[in-house]
């Protein structure tokens, strides 16, 4: 293994796993707040995804395609917060079994209008695209956009949940549901805050990662599968942690997939069942 293949590699691994921290940052503060694992996650990424591939085809502008996915997801995660999960609040069982529905039928409306054949977004159209060169080394600039893409929303996540009133309450109310309620805070319109913000994120994470995986409608569920296990390896409800797990994790892929391909998803998943063994709430989450 030449330095030139080794950076290639390391660099694809943070690529992919900052893509999850896209997916898992919303997953992992829905759940910290809402005690929601919301499973209508991915639908919100395949929304975001397909929405950003018609935009930019019609625009021919990829931070359009990128603004439109985010918005319609918000809108979506909007209508499914306010119009079902509201109405179970507090229900674990009714609350899962309507994020497993909304994913299931807004996979199969994206399947009946467009088909199951592979797309993706034409990054070339605003994004960084081709190849940087440095001597020997040549590298893709849309990778290396996304990781310092979710290098900047990882920085405004953190500050917006340290230095801002919003932050504050959404991180009292990761503590303690209850005493937040109390102090005359209207948790009902944090909850939609937190779950319409986390929707961005899926349908930014869509838009972004369409331009580097092959787009089907059911993208989402794949991609869910890796965020649930990167929140599960940093621990459920930690933004922190989340970060952490989804580089783990990109790495871990990008490395089994070249050198033991018939053994990519259990190089995933085998950390993650050690985790759950050795400490059951995660890398950085808290005891119960």
């Amino acid at each position: 293994m030449n330095a030139t293949f080794l950076v290639q590699l390391v660099l694809n691994g943070l690529s992919f796993g900052a893509l999850l921290f896209l997916m898992a940052s919303g997953f992992t503060l829905i759940f910290g707040l809402m005690r929601i694992s919301n499973l209508a996650h991915g639908a919100f990424y395949v929304v975001g995804a397909y929405v950003a591939v018609v935009t930019v085809a019609a625009t021919g502008n990829f931070w359009a395609g990128l603004v439109a996915g985010g918005a319609v997801a918000a809108a979506v995660g909007l209508l499914v917060e306010r119009g079902l999960l509201r109405r179970v609040r507090n229900r674990e069982m009714p609350e899962v079994l309507i994020t497993v529905g909304v994913l299931f039928v807004l996979t199969d409306v994206v399947l009946a209008i467009f088909g199951g054949d592979a797309r993706s977004v034409n990054a070339a159209s605003g994004a960084p695209s081709g190849a940087l060169v440095v001597g020997d080394f040549a590298y893709p600039q849309y990778r290396l956009f996304i990781i310092g893409v979710t290098v900047v929303i990882g920085l405004l996540l953190f500050a917006l949940q340290r230095y801002t009133r919003i932050g504050a309450i959404v991180r009292a109310g990761v503590d303690d549901r209850e005493m937040t309620s109390a102090m005359g805070i209207d948790i009902d319109r944090v909850f939609t805050y937190v779950f319409v913000f986390g929707a961005v994120l899926a349908g930014a994470a869509g838009a972004i990662g369409s331009g580097l995986l092959s787009l089907t409608p059911f993208s989402g569920t794949e991609i869910l599968l890796f965020a649930m296990v990167v929140v599960i390896i940093g621990g459920l409800g930690s933004v922190g942690g989340a970060a952490v797990g989804a580089i783990l994790i990109g790495l871990i892929d990008t490395v089994a997939k070249v050198y033991v391909p018939e053994l990519s998803y259990f190089t995933i998943f085998a950390p993650m069942a050690l985790v759950l063994v050795l400490r059951p709430q995660g890398l950085f989450g808290r005891t119960a």
